[in-house]
């Protein structure tokens, strides 16, 4: 490749690029550094709960205080963080239809061994009220933050700066990275819906479908995966 009069200057555009890609980059890593240090990592309902947290701050509040001090031209409307009353049924209808898919397949999945090791994230053996509510407002917060990263931060100023297909193609890449450690089974699964959450997000022009959809699916996997354990059960 002959680099020889490459235009090495920063110009007009490029930051709207940049930015979303490098904050997704430092803030997924931040998270799962921390979260997976050993005396974090132990399945405790404390420590759970602090990398759920963690996650909704450092992949959603930071990146997006980031994005709108660095790119003044966008609001959080335009990270999909609004209610677009033109797009409220087409919203309904993609949350129910997500839902009526991936919560029985989520059901289905967590009776794998192998789903196990890794779900339901809080290693207790007795599920009581307080621990179900505890377990739903984590996942709660941290999908928050994760959609507001990847379908929010990562979406629509690419959309703007390269168009739909390629950052589509960017966004689902980085999406399905993201699911690597948990198993390949979740790292493929990730492709078809990323795809999916991008294109409703983008039709819809919210975030809301993506956030709902994400949460009912995380909690049907959670409460599924605490169901199918036999060293587990609800009291």
């Amino acid at each position: 490749m002959n680099t020889k009069g490459m235009n090495l200057d920063w110009v007009d555009g490029d930051m709207t690029i940049v930015l979303p890609l490098m904050l997704c980059l430092v803030g997924f890593s931040t998270f799962w550094g921390i979260s997976k240090m050993k005396k974090i990592n132990d399945g405790s309902v404390k420590n759970v709960l602090f990398s759920k947290f963690l996650g909704f701050f450092t992949m959603g509040v930071f990146p997006l205080i980031a994005c709108l001090y660095l790119l003044p031209e966008y609001c959080l409307a335009d990270y999909g963080l609004t209610y677009n009353p033109d797009s409220t049924l087409d919203s309904v209808i993609a949350t129910l239809i997500l839902g009526a898919l991936t919560m029985p397949l989520a059901f289905m999945t967590a009776r794998k061994p192998s789903h196990q090791v890794n779900y339901p994230q809080i290693r207790e053996k007795n599920w009581d009220r307080s621990l179900i509510i505890k377990n739903s407002i984590g996942w709660i917060a941290y999908l928050t933050g994760y959609e507001i990263l990847f379908r929010g931060v990562m979406l629509f100023p690419l959309v703007d700066a390269i168009g739909v297909w390629p950052t589509i193609a960017i966004n689902t890449a980085m999406y399905s990275a993201t699911h690597i450690p948990k198993g390949m089974d979740e790292a493929i699964g990730a492709i078809p819906l990323g795809i999916v959450l991008c294109f409703i997000t983008l039709m819809t022009g919210t975030l809301w479908v993506a956030i709902v959809a994400h949460i009912l699916m995380a909690l049907a996997n959670s409460f599924s995966s605490v169901y199918h354990n036999p060293e587990m059960k609800f009291v």
